[in-house]
């Protein structure tokens, strides 16, 4: 059989088998890719031209901008080999952020979250601001790509930051969230109960979506050495939140996967045994590679992607290759692998890799 290449010809998608394999129900005789998110400046150029026209034809957020961005993100997905795609957004908080130049970023500039002070930082902003409510809730994007998914492919739902995120990340920053720890642990509490109940319910409301595979919620905790707060604060205002979804998902038949950055061995536990995810996704050598995390924990929990970002984009080819094959033959063993990134396809990793390391998942045989 020749070798397959990206982009593929013929895609066959098989979520059933991709959801067998995230529930250890099967080993495949290849793992399954998986990704968090792709930028569309990683798809391949004559679809790179399309998702251009689609930006300079429809004003976003219209129904034709929506309907035609999901048979786009369809099209990326399939055509690169993947069983799903992943539908974000939907639920928007009002957040502060900086735009700065970078030269890797499409239209020159780049996003940053503010992360000294948000818009809450007493009970008068809390009450003033214009939190989202159900009838806010877009599901549109959701709803076309439910409509136009080719046969065997699935979907994955993240409306927006996760649990953590969305209360220190664009509510309150790291730095007003610290101190009110201790000076206000009320206010604390308030705003990631009110953000819980948000982001869940618009997980109540899809739950129920045609082809909807399961909830791929984003939720940054750590970074290189730690948890961003203590494990005991994470226990008590995020992971039961994490605990729910993933019990409203596991209660529709859905998968509950989590994307989460950073050191995450003090919650490992937690996340296994009491939240119950089905699979973990983000890693970096510099943190735990995937190969060591894949052995520690492998036979409790299913293992997505793990290829380091830092190799994955400046690695020469010849060096990549050695590094992708050995991530494979390592997490492959035993099954309970889906073969992808660390992180994401960002904008910034070279298109050449991108499609090496898709390739190599493609054509591998245990």
């Amino acid at each position: 059989m020749p070798n397959l290449t990206v982009p593929l010809r013929n895609p066959k998608p098989d979520i059933e088998t991709f959801c067998k394999v995230i529930k250890k129900e099967i080993i495949p005789r290849r793992p399954p890719l998986a990704e968090f998110a792709i930028s569309d400046e990683a798809a391949h150029p004559e679809l790179r031209k399309k998702f251009k026209q689609l930006y300079e034809t429809y004003k976003i957020g219209s129904n034709k901008f929506k309907e035609t961005q999901a048979g786009l993100l369809i099209e990326l997905w399939l055509s690169n080999g993947y069983d799903y795609v992943q539908i974000g957004g939907g639920l928007n908080f009002e957040r502060k952020i900086r735009v700065t130049e970078d030269e890797t970023s499409g239209d020159g500039k780049r996003n940053w979250t503010e992360e000294g002070k948000g818009p809450i930082s007493n009970w008068e902003d809390f009450e003033k601001y214009p939190w989202p409510k159900p009838g806010d809730i877009d599901l549109r994007g959701y709803e076309a790509a439910a409509k136009n998914l080719p046969d065997g492919m699935g979907m994955f739902a993240h409306p927006t930051f996760g649990y953590f995120e969305l209360p220190m990340d664009v509510l309150m920053g790291y730095e007003t969230m610290s101190y009110a720890m201790f000076d206000d642990p009320k206010l604390v509490e308030a705003v990631f109960t009110k953000a819980g109940e948000i982001v869940y319910d618009f997980y109540r409301q899809i739950a129920g979506m045609d082809k909807l595979t399961g909830f791929f919620q984003g939720d940054d905790m750590g970074f290189k050495t730690a948890t961003f707060m203590p494990p005991d604060f994470l226990r008590k205002h995020v992971l039961p939140w994490h605990k729910k979804t993933a019990k409203l998902a596991h209660d529709n038949g859905l998968l509950y996967l989590l994307h989460s950055c950073g050191q995450l061995g003090a919650i490992m536990d937690d996340l296994i045994d009491d939240v119950k995810i089905d699979a973990k996704h983000s890693y970096e050598d510099a943190i735990t590679p995937v190969t060591e995390f894949k052995k520690k924990y492998g036979k409790r929990i299913t293992i997505l992607g793990g290829v380091d970002m830092d190799v994955l984009c400046r690695a020469p080819e010849d060096k990549l290759k050695a590094y992708l094959k050995n991530v494979l033959d390592i997490c492959s063993e035993g099954g309970g692998y889906a073969f992808g990134s660390g992180n994401s396809i960002a904008n910034y990793v070279p298109l050449k890799n991108f499609q090496i390391m898709l390739e190599a998942g493609l054509n591998y045989t245990r």
